[in-house]
């Protein structure tokens, strides 16, 4: 059993802020709504969490997996723009109340390397944000982040 994820059960609303350009220098932000579902399977070792964009005409699922052996979760995502999973998940773990999972992804052509990292976690709020690094991982330009706050 693995217990890293499970303060994410439950419903939450969550304030999107994603750059509207990554990786060009602009400071341009585009901030919308969401409302995320999280539900646990496999005792602790699985989590999954729909996730809908009511201004955006979209929704999204994240697929969490924890695999004892590397003890280390991978993340998948999936919306119903396109139906199928993304072409890179993350790997990484919990280290003191702090996730940060990595992986390689492509940006509009760019080879970039991709973070998300979960912070301030307490029982009603918590913050997920998204880098990529064009450099090796020299610098990072946060892209996207959400602030989770627990509904009821």
């Amino acid at each position: 059993m693995n217990s890293d994820f499970d303060f994410l059960h439950g419903t939450w609303d969550v304030v999107n802020r994603r750059l509207v350009k990554p990786l060009t220098g602009s400071t341009e932000w585009d901030e919308f709504p969401a409302i995320s579902t999280c539900h646990g399977f496999f005792n602790g070792a699985g989590i999954f969490d729909e996730m809908i964009f009511p201004t955006k005409g979209f929704s999204g699922m994240t697929l969490r997996v924890f695999d004892p052996e590397r003890e280390q979760w991978g993340i998948y995502w999936v919306d119903s723009r396109l139906g199928t999973l993304q072409a890179a998940p993350v790997f990484g773990r919990f280290t003191d109340g702090r996730g940060e999972f990595y992986g390689d992804e492509t940006h509009e052509g760019i080879s970039v390397r991709m973070r998300y990292v979960w912070s301030e976690i307490t029982p009603t709020s918590a913050l997920w944000e998204q880098a990529f690094s064009a450099d090796g991982e020299k610098t990072w330009e946060t892209n996207w982040t959400m602030a989770h706050t627990r509904r009821g």
